[in-house]
C-alpha cells in the first residue's frame, strides 16, 4: 500500500506541475508580476555587489548604465506588461493573452535581462536584437489588442510603450560608439513611464476610490474629470518631454513645477484622506504624491544645481515608480485571484519597506561621509519589499481561482 501511494503520488506531481504552468500563462499579470519582483530585488542585490564590493559582471554596460538599464527595461517594463496584457481585455472585450505567446513574451524578457549581464561575450549586433526584441513584441502585442478592437480611447497607450523600446535602443546604441544617446534613452525611458503612470493613475486611483467610498455610503466623492483634468496632465507631458531633450533650460525648470502644482491640486481632487483604514487604497494615493514630490524635486534641481538631481531622480524612480509598482501589482492581484481588496500584514510591509527604501535613498544625497552606508540600507529594503511580495504573491500566481 505505501508503494501504491508513493506512485500515485510520483504520477501526480507532473500534472499538478503542468497545471502550475499553465496557470502561470493563463493571464498576463501572473508570470510578469512574478519577474518584476524577483527582478526588482535580483538587480539590485547585483547593483550593491558591483558598487559596494566591486563584482565585475560580463557585460558591455558600465555599472551605472546596467544599474539604469535593468531597473527601467527590466523590472519596471516587466510590470508594465503585466499590467497592460491584464487591462487591455478589460477595455477592449478580446481574450487575454496567454498561452504560448503570452510564454513567448516572457521568454523574451528573460532573454533580455541574461543578454544584458553577458553581452560581453555576445557579437553586439546580436546583442542589440536581443535586448530590444521583447519591448518590440510587447508594443506589437499591444498595438494589434487595441487597434483590432478598433479601441480609440486607449491608442495612445502604445505610444508610450513604443518610446520605451525606442530608448532601450538608445542606451544600447550608447555603449557601441554613440556616447550622448545614453542620456536622451534614459530620460526618455523615464517620462514615458511617468507619463504611463500619469495616465493610469488618473483613471485608477479615483474610480477605485469613488467605489470603496461609494461602498461605504460616503458623500464626498472624487472629483469627475474634466477639462481642468485633462489640461493638468498636457503639463505634465509637455515638462517631461521638454526635460528629454533640454535637461538643464530654465524653461524646464519651471515646466515641470508648474506640472507638480497643477498635479497636487489634482490628487487632492481624489479624498485619498478618506481611504487611510485601507491600505491597499491608500499607497495608489501615496505613489501619485511621490511622483508630484519628484516632479517638483525635478524642476528644483533643473534650477538649481547645488540640488543634488539624483535626489530628484530617485525621488521618482524609487518613490513614484517603486511604491506605484508595488501598489498596482498586489491590488490586481488580489482581484484577478478572487481575493479580498484589503492589505495583508505581508502587503502592507511591503509598502513600507518600499517608502522607507526610497527616503533612505533621497537621503544618501544629502548626508556627507554616509552616502555609501545608506546607499546599502536603502538597497537592503527595497530587496526585503520585493522579495516578500513575491514570496507572498507567487502562490497566488501558480494557483487557479474561479476569477483568474
Amino acid at each position: 500500500m505505501a508503494v501504491a501511494a508513493t506512485d500515485e503520488t510520483l504520477s501526480t506531481t507532473p500534472r499538478i506541475r503542468g497545471l502550475a504552468l499553465r496557470t502561470l500563462v493563463s493571464y498576463g499579470f501572473r508570470p510578469f508580476f512574478l519577474a518584476a519582483g524577483l527582478w526588482a530585488a535580483a538587480a539590485i542585490g547585483l547593483w550593491i555587489a558591483v558598487l559596494a564590493w566591486g563584482l565585475r559582471l560580463p557585460t558591455r554596460f558600465d555599472p551605472l548604465t546596467w544599474h539604469i538599464h535593468e531597473m527601467l527595461f527590466g523590472f519596471v517594463l516587466a510590470a508594465i506588461a503585466g499590467f497592460l496584457l491584464t487591462a487591455i481585455p478589460n477595455w477592449t472585450g478580446r481574450r487575454s493573452v496567454s498561452g504560448p505567446l503570452l510564454g513567448a513574451l516572457v521568454g523574451l524578457w528573460a532573454l533580455a535581462r541574461i543578454d544584458s549581464l553577458a553581452c560581453e561575450w555576445i557579437p553586439p549586433w546580436l546583442a542589440i536584437v536581443a535586448d530590444i526584441a521583447f519591448p518590440l513584441a510587447l508594443a506589437a502585442v499591444v498595438a494589434r489588442e487595441i487597434i483590432s478592437a478598433r479601441n480609440r480611447r486607449n491608442l495612445p497607450i502604445i505610444a508610450p510603450v513604443i518610446v520605451l523600446g525606442a530608448a532601450n535602443l538608445l542606451v544600447d546604441l550608447s555603449i557601441e560608439g554613440f556616447g550622448t544617446l545614453a542620456g536622451y534613452g534614459w530620460r526618455a525611458a523615464l517620462a514615458a513611464i511617468l507619463i504611463l503612470i500619469s495616465v493610469i493613475g488618473g483613471r485608477i486611483v479615483p474610480s477605485f476610490t469613488r467605489n470603496w467610498l461609494v461602498k461605504r455610503k460616503v458623500a464626498a466623492l472624487p472629483a469627475a474629470a474634466g477639462i481642468l483634468d485633462r489640461g493638468s496632465l498636457g503639463a505634465l507631458h509637455a515638462a517631461l518631454m521638454i526635460w528629454v531633450f533640454f535637461p538643464q533650460a530654465r524653461i524646464t525648470g519651471i515646466a515641470l513645477l508648474a506640472g507638480a502644482a497643477i498635479h497636487l491640486w489634482r490628487l487632492l481632487q481624489w479624498r485619498g484622506i478618506a481611504t487611510r483604514s485601507e491600505p491597499l487604497l491608500l499607497i495608489l494615493h501615496v505613489g501619485y504624491g511621490w511622483l508630484v514630490i519628484g516632479v517638483a524635486a525635478l524642476g528644483v534641481a533643473t534650477l538649481d544645481v547645488s540640488f543634488p538631481l539624483d535626489a530628484a531622480i530617485h525621488t521618482l524612480t524609487v518613490g513614484a515608480i517603486g511604491t506605484m509598482i508595488l501598489a498596482v501589482m498586489t491590488r490586481v492581484t488580489r482581484g484577478h485571484t478572487g481575493h479580498e481588496l484589503s492589505a495583508d500584514a505581508p502587503t502592507s510591509v511591503t509598502y513600507g519597506l518600499v517608502m522607507l527604501a526610497a527616503v533612505v535613498r533621497i537621503s544618501a544625497e544629502f548626508a556627507v561621509g554616509r552616502r555609501e552606508t545608506l546607499l546599502v540600507i536603502s538597497a537592503a529594503l527595497w530587496i526585503g519589499a520585493f522579495a516578500l511580495f513575491a514570496l507572498r504573491y507567487a502562490p497566488l500566481f501558480i494557483r487557479p481561482r474561479a476569477s483568474s
